[in-house]
């Protein structure tokens, strides 16, 4: 029984801290932390050296590089690096990637 209650308890925290993300406004804030640590992670060393900036509006993942050469070599596999932001996100939250 004293399962239960401990379960209801960390339930009941979780739905404050969703609550309070919800109230404050703070889910774009944190989906924008979240999608910088993810391509970070993703995308390698070699890559962020060259990375300036990573923004997402709306459904649509702004990525700001330094070298040319990197962008054009991204642009061909757009498809793919959309897919494994998106799977290490969760959820689908990436529809397209424009390469600055």
């Amino acid at each position: 029984m004293r399962k239960n209650i401990r379960h209801n308890e960390t339930n009941s925290i979780e739905e404050l801290i969703n609550l309070f993300i919800k109230e404050n406004n703070l889910s774009k804030g944190l989906r924008q932390v979240k999608i910088e640590d993810v391509w970070k992670e993703q995308m390698g060393k070699g890559v962020v050296s060259y990375t300036n900036k990573v923004v997402l509006k709306g459904e649509l993942l702004f990525v700001y590089l330094n070298s040319a050469v990197l962008r054009e070599e991204l642009s061909y596999g757009k498809e793919k690096i959309i897919k494994i932001l998106n799977e290490a996100l969760g959820e689908e939250v990436i529809k397209r990637i424009k390469l600055l």
